[in-house]
């Protein structure tokens, strides 16, 4: 049964996937405008430029969203009703990995024309967001290492053990004990999944401020494109998975 921050995020993320998928549309639009050299209809910059605006706005909200939620309830992202397990099975951190973006990217660099093919400039800055990327996400892997290992310390396995008196009818003094060690264990969680959200915030506008707006038109478009196309391949699996019983 779904509580209420839960029900809340799956109205919010249904709403937002299906903008993204709008979005995805235009993208697409304004990528084969331009790509395509008997088209007379090309996309000018100032209208590309609206365009990242608006998914760069759109990416913002969800995260708004999501620290509003985690706010209230920081477990539901680690297992999130909202997402098939498809989705939950690329998730770091309760997000996209940052440096996936980067290999997205090179994936992309292979089948851009000469027009649209990045400079030196370019190429060199996106090495040096991608290591600083790269230690970021160290730092916060380590940082949830020792998380980790602090919930398994002594310390721990002791509120666990008073925590099963609790529930057995234990005095009000421990109740308040082992509700204060969960708080102070959301807490750090809260905590560590906001920097990992930094982090990607970060890197999502460091590669549009590197990248040309046509450049930034293809980037997004297969960004969103995998996204869409994730739930609808998850979706579908799942779907196909229940109606047979394997669950």
């Amino acid at each position: 049964m779904r509580n209420r921050v839960e029900g809340k995020f799956l109205e919010f993320y249904e709403s937002w996937i299906f903008q993204l998928e709008q979005y995805l549309h235009q993208l697409l639009i304004a990528h084969n405008n331009n790509n395509n050299t008997n088209n007379t209809n090309t996309t000018n910059e100032i209208e590309l430029r609206a365009l990242i605006s608006k998914l760069t706005t759109h990416h913002k909200a969800y995260y708004t969203a999501k620290w509003a939620a985690i706010g209230e309830d920081v477990l539901a992202f680690f297992g999130p009703v909202w997402l098939n397990p498809l989705e939950k099975s690329c998730f770091w951190l309760t997000g996209w990995k940052p440096s996936t973006a980067f290999r997205m990217l090179d994936r992309l660099r292979k089948s851009w024309r000469p027009a649209v093919v990045l400079e030196e400039a370019q190429v060199k800055k996106l090495e040096e967001l991608r290591v600083k990327t790269r230690l970021d996400e160290e730092k916060i892997e380590r940082e949830m290492e020792r998380y980790q290992v602090a919930m398994a310390d002594r310390k721990m396995v002791e509120l666990a053990r008073l925590g099963c008196h609790v529930g057995g009818g234990g005095g009000g003094e421990s109740a308040v004990v082992v509700e204060a060690a969960v708080k102070g264990l959301a807490t750090g969680l809260e905590k560590m999944v906001k920097a990992a959200d930094c982090v990607r915030l970060k890197t999502l506008k460091g590669i549009l401020d590197i990248l040309a707006p046509p450049q930034c038109i293809e980037f997004l478009a297969a960004a969103a494109a995998f996204q869409v196309q994730l739930r609808r391949w998850g979706n579908e699996r799942h779907s196909v998975t229940h109606s047979y019983g394997i669950y």
